[in-house]
């Protein structure tokens, strides 16, 4: 929702950060390892024109930005307000522009490449989506997405989603399952081909997620995600939770107490015909 929409001050001021604390938190434990990959299998080069679709505090364009130098451009598009406030203070020069991926706000063949890090497998309309993608490259234009692997291929976040399956229910189990979503090589193809794409490959990569603590870990799900869609827990739960995950998840802290675990993602490759 755009600030202004509705919201009060303080509802803008929670989601302003609450972004922040994305970008503080999530995006060096878990995002800024991917942007060199993405846009290495999607061949971005100086003096591309570059769409980062749902682009967050923009970790992905931010990296565009500097491989595309001066003959090139970059615009991130998102759906909050808040990401984007965020976004564009990190990178004023970058065209930030408020919109969903299903309907993207740039015209026809605008750009060479488009591309999202890990934000497909939150679209409404994952067809669509790609439609959108493909719509606004040139013909012969390159998409790129990244998405997680299957929930099975990162025990630290099974081991979580069963901890909240067991504490909270199954709805936020169920909500921390959703960014695994597209773990199924062929689900994630399927969207693509259906959308009319050529040439579309997948690989798989490995990496790791590095957070300060198991603490920071998970409060970041209870108090961040979990409310974003819709499941906001009693503080006393969140106590029980994070006092519990201190246990369920301590396989995984290292001997200087910070979390270190592996996880992987899949790249997909598309060209529009």
């Amino acid at each position: 929702m755009a600030a202004g929409g509705g919201m009060s001050g303080e509802q803008q001021r929670d989601e302003i950060a609450a972004a922040e604390g994305y970008e503080a938190l999530l995006v060096p434990a878990l995002f800024d390892q991917w942007p060199g990959r993405l846009l290495d299998a999607v061949r971005v080069r100086p003096g591309d024109r570059v769409l980062d679709v749902a682009c967050g505090t923009g970790v992905l364009a931010r990296e565009a930005a500097h491989r595309v130098g001066q003959g090139g451009a970059v615009a991130g598009v998102d759906a909050s307000a808040a990401m984007l406030a965020v976004a564009r203070r990190l990178a004023p020069a970058i065209q930030w522009r408020l919109g969903n991926a299903e309907s993207l706000p740039h015209a026809e063949a605008s750009f060479d490449v488009a591309a999202s890090q890990f934000g497909m497998m939150f679209f409404a309309d994952r067809v669509q989506a790609a439609r959108e993608m493909l719509r606004v490259v040139v013909p012969g234009g390159r998409v790129a997405v990244a998405v997680w692997d299957s929930l099975e291929s990162c025990p630290a976040y099974a081991d979580e989603v069963a901890l909240l399956e067991r504490q909270a229910g199954a709805a936020a189990a169920d909500a921390m399952r959703m960014p695994f979503a597209l773990g199924n090589r062929s689900t994630l193809e399927t969207a693509f081909t259906s959308a009319g794409a050529t040439a579309v490959s997948i690989s798989s990569h490995p990496g790791t997620a590095r957070f300060p603590s198991v603490r920071a870990m998970v409060e970041a799900d209870l108090r961040g995600w979990l409310p974003m869609v819709g499941i906001p827990l009693d503080e006393s739960l969140i106590r029980e939770i994070l006092a519990e995950a201190e246990i369920a998840l301590g396989r995984y802290v290292t001997a200087e107490g910070t979390v270190a675990f592996d996880l992987s993602a899949h790249i997909l490759t598309c060209t529009r015909p």
